[in-house]
Order: C-alpha cells, then sequence, then structure tokens
C-alpha cells in the first residue's frame, strides 16, 4: 500500500453561488466543504465512497463545530486541511483548519463522524481494515 496521508489538503474555489447579501461565502458552505475534504482524504487514503457501501457501513456525521475568524470572498481559491484527531471504538474526530491563498486562516473546525451499519442504521465497531487507513494526530 502507498504511504498514508495524515494530513490531507483540498482545495476549492469560492463561486458566486456561494455568495450571501453580506458579499461573502454563506457560512453554511463550509459545512460542505468540510465534507468534501473528508471523503477526499479518506479516498486518498483508500476507502472511496465505493468501497464503504461494499463494506456495508461507513461514516456518517453525528455534530460540527465551526469557529469562523474571517470570511472568503468570490474567487479565493481555499485550503481546506484536515485530518483525523482520534478514533474510538465506533467514532472519530476528525478536525479541519480553512485558510485562503494569502495564508490567512478563515476557520477552525471539528466534525464527530459516527461508523455505522448501512442496513441497521447503528453504530457498529470500526474494522480494522479501516481505522488502519487513516494517521491519528492527536492534540
Amino acid at each position: 500500500m502507498t504511504e498514508l496521508i495524515a494530513r490531507f489538503d483540498y482545495s476549492h474555489a469560492v463561486v458566486d453561488d456561494e455568495i450571501d447579501e453580506l458579499r461573502h461565502a454563506g457560512n453554511y458552505h463550509y459545512v460542505r466543504w468540510m465534507q468534501h475534504a473528508a471523503v477526499a482524504h479518506s479516498a486518498a487514503n483508500g476507502w472511496p465512497s465505493e468501497r464503504y457501501l461494499e463494506l456495508g457501513s461507513g461514516w456518517v456525521v453525528r455534530s460540527h463545530q465551526i469557529t469562523y475568524l474571517k470570511p472568503a470572498f468570490e474567487g479565493d481559491v481555499l485550503t481546506i486541511r484536515t485530518w483525523v484527531a482520534n478514533m474510538r471504538r465506533a467514532a472519530s474526530l476528525r478536525r479541519y483548519e480553512i485558510s485562503n491563498g494569502s495564508g490567512d486562516r478563515l476557520a477552525t473546525a471539528e466534525t464527530d463522524w459516527a461508523f455505522i451499519n448501512y442496513a441497521r442504521q447503528l453504530p457498529t465497531r470500526i474494522p480494522e481494515e479501516v481505522a488502519s487507513c487513516f494517521v491519528v494526530i492527536g492534540d
């Protein structure tokens, strides 16, 4: 297997449709960018969405926490950096830092993910074959 990516950088260019009445990116778009970064990180480490479907289990969001520091504007090219902060029996905490092309930190965030069995819609133990594909970077 190739080397695992501990910290993953996902790039996103802010587009007109993401701009709100205050002329900056609407806050709810940050959640979408975080989701895209997490899914891309998982895929880069060998677990694309299709593989979870084949397994019959995968990640669902339990909660998000975001601290907004500065706004993002149309045309900004953002880096959404993400990493796994912990891996528990049936859940995992993922952290994010969102910055613009000038290196300004726009937001910090975290998502608590639960690992569930898709058919039963109940938490299930994270299999070793999944857990071993993520480097945990603790606090």
